[in-house]
C-alpha cells in the first residue's frame, strides 16, 4: 500500500489552510469513487464564502477518506460556506449509503491494509496485540494543511489516542 498521500496535496495552499477529513464507513467502489470525484470537483469549483470564491481542494484518499481544504488567504470560510461543504458530504453519504460523520470508528494500517476499529475496542485490541504503539493511525482530527501533511498518518504513540490506551498512558 502506497502511503505517500502528501504528494497529492497542492503546494500552492497555505500551511494554515483549513482541513476537514471525512472517513467512510467502508471502502468506496471504483464507480462510486468516480461519482465522488465529480461531486467534489463540482463543489470546490463553486465553493463560495459570502459570495467570494473559496480557494478549495478536495480528494478521495485510500478509497475511504474525503479531504476538503480551504485556503483562507483569499476568502475566510464562514459558517454558511462550511455548512455548504457539509451538505456536499451528506449528498455523498446518501448517494453511496455510507456514514462519513462517525468519529467513534478509527482507522489503522494493519498488515499493509486499512482496518477499522470502534474506539470502544481500542484497549482490547492493544491487550490482545492486534495493535501496538507503532501501528499507523489515521488522525482525522487534523485541522490544517500543515497538520494533514505531518500528523494525519502517525504511529499511535504520537497521537491523541495514546492517552486513551491503558497500556500506553502510563509509559
Amino acid at each position: 500500500m502506497d502511503l505517500n498521500y502528501q504528494q497529492h496535496i497542492p503546494d500552492n495552499f497555505s500551511d494554515d489552510s483549513k482541513v476537514w477529513v471525512y472517513q467512510s464507513s467502508r471502502l468506496f467502489s471504483m464507480s462510486e469513487a468516480f461519482e465522488i470525484e465529480d461531486i467534489l470537483t463540482e463543489f470546490t469549483n463553486n465553493w463560495k464564502s459570502h459570495g467570494v470564491p473559496v480557494k478549495g481542494y478536495s480528494n478521495l484518499f485510500f478509497g475511504q477518506f474525503i479531504v476538503l481544504m480551504a485556503d483562507e488567504s483569499a476568502a475566510k470560510v464562514g459558517g454558511c460556506s462550511t455548512d455548504s461543504s457539509v451538505h456536499a458530504i451528506q449528498a455523498i453519504e446518501q448517494k453511496c449509503k455510507v456514514n462519513l460523520m462517525d468519529r467513534q470508528t478509527l482507522a489503522f494500517i494493519i498488515h499493509d491494509k486499512l482496518q477499522m476499529l470502534p474506539l470502544s475496542q481500542i484497549n482490547y485490541a492493544f491487550e490482545n496485540n492486534f495493535l501496538d504503539e507503532h501501528t499507523l493511525y489515521f488522525n482525522n482530527l487534523v485541522a490544517t494543511k500543515k497538520m494533514l501533511m505531518n500528523e494525519w498518518l502517525v504511529p499511535v504513540k504520537n497521537s491523541w489516542l495514546k492517552s486513551k490506551i491503558k497500556s500506553l498512558a502510563i509509559s
